[in-house]
């Protein structure tokens, strides 16, 4: 077996030693991509939930309660527990607004992300 030229044998293995150091921060900048993406889908889930509860409280005699369209219209991973999901009625003279507010769930157990806020306006019939 040659010996390499211009290395010496302490510097083997030296990027696989820079290379583990950089994991953790891969897996940072992966785990933050992921909160990203759920917290985005939680918003749109929200405004989901908010037009829902507005559409069904803008009719003269709903079939169902608006609060329950808003959590039917939105996934139950998010909707499924009352202390997640909560709709704020607003009535109007002539239109309706609901206020979904959903909690981000967390990638990191522990770490809370707060709440997405949505609102939706329907004119009453």
């Amino acid at each position: 077996m040659s010996e390499r030229t211009g290395t010496s044998r302490r510097d083997r293995g030296q990027v696989a030693i820079e290379y583990m150091g950089f994991i953790p921060l891969l897996l940072l900048v992966g785990l933050l991509a992921i909160q990203l993406g759920v917290a985005a889908y939680t918003a749109n889930q929200a405004g989901t939930g908010a037009r829902a509860a507005a559409r069904t409280a803008s009719h003269d005699m709903p079939l169902t309660l608006p609060e329950e369209a808003g959590r039917e219209a939105m996934s139950d991973w998010l909707s499924d527990d009352p202390r997640d999901a909560s709709f704020i009625p607003s009535y109007g003279i002539d239109e309706v607004t609901y206020t979904a507010r959903v909690k981000i769930p967390s990638v990191v157990p522990g770490l809370s992300w707060g709440y997405a806020e949505r609102s939706s306006t329907f004119p009453r019939e």
